[in-house]
């Protein structure tokens, strides 16, 4: 049997870089958080999940805790629930499998990548203070999520469904972040995250099914009923981060629906007629190949240097240009009844 995952509002790309484990008192008795431990370890051990490759106690200061270790991630988590240890290295690692199948040939990652997986959000929010320093307030105007940067993805339980969606998410752009020479501008990298949100799984191993995103699909169904599309010259303009400030909650639904949408549009649309040029497009970001001239790739190759929406508008135009067109009108007129053929297909 398949499990669907849903969908989760996935709100915000920001910046973390690694992780001090220290004890305190967590209100359970040194035994009683290895009993719990040593119960998971064994149970895992038991399971023996196929991705999977070793697992151990994790110390730090916000609970008893694990160490999950997989071919390409080492994930560390208190959340001790037997179903979602079970099934988060699948998950991880399926994912890892899909990000490899957006490139013209995979890529095998060298270093591990880290997760930290929290119990609940207090948890999350601990280490948040304690790590992030004054963009702590930034971080946990989350509401229901997880963040990444640097490499690391931290994230804590909101069911496993939508877990399971963020850490995809959140997946790709660790990915991209570590592998890509060009870091890719909102628009193509939230929407291609959003291809990976929602999935089914059978023993152990799961699918991605962007056609079933019904959390983006009713986003953008709401979006096109009052008429609020941002046009394809805005959208492409827009940052994560510039939506957030505004605060307002449908602004923030339609970056991501419509980033959704158009990533989709680009892939399917006219039976794929497009979907060379999106290969294409990721495949330059990738090498290092966009067309730009000398600041913009400096910009767009070091990290380093706040991603801005002058820079991320400048880019977007370049790259729409050269792999999409550069005649707006009859693209956006395409993405808009594609738009609502999604919308009608998900009904």
């Amino acid at each position: 049997m398949l499990r669907k995952s849903t969908l989760i509002l996935i709100i915000v790309i920001v910046c973390l870089a690694g992780c001090q484990s220290d004890r305190i008192e967590t209100g359970e008795t040194g035994a009683e958080q290895q009993d719990v431990r040593a119960e998971m370890i064994e149970y895992l051990r038991q399971q023996n999940p196929p991705d999977l490759k070793a697992v151990g106690v994790w110390t730090n200061q916000y609970g008893p805790g694990l160490k999950l270790t997989t071919a390409h991630y080492e994930i560390f988590t208190t959340l001790l629930e037997p179903l979602m240890l079970r099934q988060s290295a699948g998950l991880i690692e399926s994912a890892y499998k899909a990000y490899n199948r957006q490139l013209p040939e995979p890529i095998e990652t060298r270093a591990k990548f880290t997760i930290y997986l929290f119990a609940d959000r207090r948890q999350w929010e601990d280490f948040t203070n304690n790590f992030a320093g004054e963009q702590a307030a930034i971080f946990r105007r989350i509401k229901a999520g997880a963040y990444c940067h640097n490499g690391v993805c931290v994230a804590y339980d909101i069911g496993i469904e939508r877990t399971f969606s963020v850490l995809a998410h959140e997946g790709w752009h660790q990915f991209s972040s570590r592998h890509f020479k060009f870091r890719l501008p909102s628009w193509l990298d939230e929407g291609v995250a959003m291809l990976f949100e929602t999935q089914a799984a059978e023993d152990g191993v799961f699918g991605f099914e962007p056609a079933e995103n019904t959390y983006r699909l009713g986003a953008l169904r709401k979006t096109l009923s009052k008429d609020k599309m941002l046009p394809l010259r805005d959208l492409i303009a827009t940052t994560p981060g510039d939506v957030l400030a505004t605060d307002q909650t449908e602004t923030v639904l339609g970056f991501y629906s419509q980033s959704y949408a158009l990533i989709r549009f680009l892939r399917e649309a006219g039976g794929g007629e497009r979907l060379g040029d999106y290969r294409r497009l990721l495949a330059d970001g990738l090498r290092g190949d966009w067309p730009l001239d000398d600041v913009s790739k400096k910009i767009t190759a070091d990290r380093n240097i706040p991603r801005n929406i002058l820079w991320n508008h400048l880019v977007s135009l370049v790259l729409f240009h050269e792999y999409i067109g550069d005649d707006y009108e009859p693209v956006e007129k395409e993405y808009l009844a594609f738009c609502r053929q999604i919308v009608a297909d998900g009904l």
